[in-house]
This record gives structure tokens, sequence and C-alpha cells, in this order.
């Protein structure tokens, strides 16, 4: 007998519907798979006959083929299990088949029955909401991550028993309603906060106007000075998550099986922090089966590149497109992928190998060709792209002891919500957001400068030697700075700050 069963799979951070189809006939015992499966899929057939005895249904003698179809997309991964084992229990008569058109199944079986979680529910959730049926059986800890999506009904279930008595008999189990405004309260805690960093207000100050327009940074300084601390309590003072957005951020987590336990919903902003021996393809995103890389579960967040010259140099410089386009591409001879890339780069390095240099309490012991080798590393056109340098010296006895309370991330907050607010009422009309995004069209258009402004700035490109794109981060950083200040015009201390982000060039790597 044939039976039909609904799934969905997914390629790359896109989901796409499955049909499984299973016969049982005549013959010699065995479980034949079909349709480019990979090696998860080929191993479900033990699951899910132990599953099904373990269960206390029959497991046919005879031989049984299953299809996934479309045939010429390759699958994988372990949420077809309960599918297959519906559809055989279905082609074996032990199951109402009828009703199997009702509903997407998804789920992963355990030896004895009970069904666990699996990853890529959000992005089949919100596949399903523009097709029918709307009705998706799935474990009960993929529960609220499905009903994030409106417009569906999910239907959380715990074992292969239950399932196939709610098929028969569907008044037994309630769909799954979520309050996602409870949920976005209940998860947009963060654990950390800028009054815990003592001293450091410069680097604070230039961490304020660098989230303020959108813009990356490099903290230059030695060990223990504080850069990892600030760059953590970043995503503090970033604004908060739109539902969209954060659907965005969840989709990406789902796919890549990274999202916080029984969270459902990210409504914090991601931090993500790769070791400097990352592979290109972990950082950009890639594979045989292309997923998402460290960039894009950094999408609407923070990536936090610490000890950035340590980081090998293709990687470095796969990130120069990302950063000017928001979006990684991935070709394959099939398919291209596009995955979301909208992140703030922060950086982090030492001034030198031992990273003693300039320090005051302690004596370099590096040479000038060790030095050189180490700073040239992080090439000139990456560096461009980094919107402001700021040096982060090692906190004072003084500072680390004092009992004065440090502004929190709250209060900074508010000052980067008002700054944001601006440049979206200026943009209205422009299609970005914020004064990073800005083209060099914008630039012209939005950072205009009065003869004094503009003299400082042409004394600035030519004594220091800035490139052309430098010119144009100045001038955003400057616009940024000036929102900040609520100004719409952008005066020459608001221009000698910006200037003075971009100094480090010549320090530190002509």
């Amino acid at each position: 007998m044939l039976a039909k069963v609904f799934s969905f799979g997914f390629l790359g951070i896109e989901a796409y519907p499955i049909e499984i189809e299973v016969d049982v006939s005549r013959g010699l015992p065995a479980v034949t798979l079909v349709g480019l499966a990979d090696t998860a899929i080929r191993e479900s057939k033990e699951r899910v006959k132990s599953a099904i005895k373990n269960s206390g249904f029959g497991w046919p003698t005879e031989r049984i083929t299953v299809s996934l179809a479309p045939s010429d997309i390759k699958k994988e991964g372990t949420s077809f299990d309960l599918a297959i084992a519906l559809g055989i229990l279905a082609a074996t008569e032990q199951l109402n088949s009828e009703r199997l058109g009702d509903y997407y199944i998804l789920g992963e079986l355990s030896l004895d029955g009970s069904l666990r979680p699996t990853r890529g529910i959000l992005p089949i959730s919100m596949a399903i909401s523009k097709s029918l049926p709307k009705n998706i059986i799935t474990p009960v800890q993929n529960a609220s991550e499905a009903a994030a999506v409106s417009g569906i009904k999910v239907w959380p279930l715990k074992t292969l028993r239950e399932t196939v008595e709610f098929i028969h008999n569907p008044d037994t189990v309630k769909p799954v309603k979520m309050d996602l405004e409870g949920l976005f309260r209940q998860n947009s805690n963060y654990p950390v906060d800028f009054s815990e960093v003592k001293g450091q207000h410069l680097a604070k100050r230039a961490v304020e106007v660098a989230v303020s327009g959108g813009h990356n940074i490099l903290m230059i300084g030695p060990p223990g000075s504080g850069k990892t601390m600030l760059a953590k309590r970043i995503p503090t003072i970033m604004p908060d998550l739109t539902l969209e957005e954060a659907l965005e951020v969840t989709k990406v987590h789902s796919v890549m099986g990274a999202l916080p336990d029984n969270s459902g919903l990210m409504a914090i902003r991601p931090f993500r922090s790769p070791h400097h021996s990352i592979s290109s393809v972990a950082l950009i995103g890639g594979g045989s089966m292309p997923q998402p890389g460290e960039i894009s579960l950094a999408h609407r967040g923070v990536l936090f590149l610490d000890e950035l010259p340590e980081f090998h140099r293709d990687c470095l410089e796969t990130l120069r497109q990302p950063l000017e386009d928001g979006i990684i591409r991935v070709a394959r001879i099939k398919k291209s992928f596009i995955f979301p890339a909208d992140f703030m780069l922060v950086a982090a390095m030492n001034s030198c190998p031992c990273g003693k240099f300039n320090d005051l309490k302690s004596s370099c012991r590096c040479s000038t060709t060790q030095i050189t080798r180490y700073r040239t590393k992080i090439s000139g056109p990456l560096l461009d792209r980094i919107d402001i340098h700021i040096e982060v010296p090692a906190a004072r006895y003084q500072e680390l002891s004092s009992n004065l309370s440090a502004e929190d991330s709250a209060q900074i907050k508010e000052r980067v919500n008002k700054a944001r607010a601006i440049q979206r009422g200026r943009f209205n009309d422009e299609g970005i957001f914020y004064n990073a995004q800005m083209s060099h069209k914008q630039v012209r258009k939005f950072c205009t400068l009065e003869k004094e402004e503009n003299d400082l700035l042409e004394m600035a490109m030519t004594e220091l030697n800035f490139s052309a794109r430098a010119y144009d981060k100045i001038l955003k950083v400057s616009r940024t700075i000036a929102d900040l200040a609520g100004c719409e015009n952008i005066k020459t201390e608001y221009l000698s700050e910006a200037i003075q982000y971009r100094s480090l060039d010549r320090d530190f790597f002509v």
C-alpha cells in the first residue's frame, strides 16, 4: 500500500516542502531510501524501526520503499524520522492515511519512540505560513519557536504513540499560542552592563559614537586593558531588536541549531566571538551543503574579532565584501545562496606582539621588524572599512578601586536611540537607516562642510595621508557626532574628534 506524508527541508536558510512517499509491497524484508538522502537520513531506518516496535506497533516483514521528493535536491538532517514512521504506519494500515495530508510533520525519533527537537523550525514555520495546510506537528521542545510565526497552528507532541492518537483524535491536543510581547520581555535582558567598566572614558565615548552611527571599530591596547570587556557590552547599548529583526536573527540561529534552550525567539542582539584559528568557510559560510557562517550568526548584532592580526589573512580579506553589502553570496554550480550579514564589526589587537609598545609601565621586547610584520597583517583596504580606531590604555589603579558609579547601559542607550531617531528621519526616503550606510553620493548630500571645517579636513588628508575611503569615513563619523550633540551642522570640534579616530592609520600602519 502507498502512503504520502508532507514535511519540510531547507537549503541554506530557506525552507522548501518535501513529499515523502512510503510504499510497502511484497518482497524480501528491506528498507530502501531514495531521493538524495544524506547519511543521517539513511540511518533513520534503524531509529524508525526501533521506535515503531517500542511504541507498540507492528513492523512490516515486507519490502519498504521511501521516496523523498523533489528527488534532485540533496536532503540532510534527522527531521524526517517522524514523517517516515507515520508513513510506514499508514502504508500498513495502522494509521488513517487520509488525515496525514492535513499536517506538515517534523521531528527526530528516539529508539523508545519519544520525539527529539530538530533544527531549522522557524524558517519552516515561515514557509508554512505562506502555503497550505497551515498545521505543523513538532516536538514539544520546538513548539515555542514554531509558534513565533503567526497564521499557523503548531501541535506539540512528545512521542510517536501520542502523535498517532492525535491524528486519529485531534481534540486530544491543543495548539500552542505564543505571547510574543511576553516572550520579548522574558528574553530581552542582558547579563552584562556598561556600569561594570571602570575608567576608559575615551574608549566608552568612541564605542557610543560607533553604535550611534553603526560604525565598525578597532580597539588597540595592551592585554588586560578592557577591550574584550567593552566589546561584550556593546549589544547592551544598541537599539532594541524589532520583531522583524528578531525573526531574521532567530531564523539563522535556528538553521544552525544555535538557539538557546527553550528561548523560542532571540530578543537580544547576538554577540559572536570566533577564535582566531577559524577557517574562512566557518567565518563566511559555505560547505558542500552551504550553511551560514559566524558573520551571519552575528547578523543584526556584533562580530568581535579579538587578536585581529592573528586571524588568517584569507579570513580577514573575505570580510571586505559583506562589510560593504551587508550580505554574503555563496555560489555553487546549481544554485547561489544569499546569507544575511548586516553586523557591526568590533576588533581588538595589541599594539605589538608582546603588547607592551607605548606602555608606560613596561618596556617592549619586540624588534622593529616584528612590530612591522605584526601590524601589516591587517591590509589597508580592510582597515579603511573600519571607521573608528581607538587606543585603550591600561586602566589605572585609582580607576579600578574607585567606588564612583559609572554610567549604565540604559543611560548610554538613551542617547544612542535619540541619535538613531535623527538618522531615521534624515534617511526616510533614502533606503538606509544610519550614517555608516551612506553612499558617497549621500555623504556629499548630508555631510556638507563650511570653509573652516573644509580647510581642517583638507589639512588632515594631506598631512596624515588618508585614503579616499577614509575621507568618507571621517565625514560619516563626524555626522554621527553631530547627531549625538543634536546639531544640524558639522562643526569643527565634531570633525576634529572624527579625525582623531583615524589618526592611528599613520601611527600604526605606515
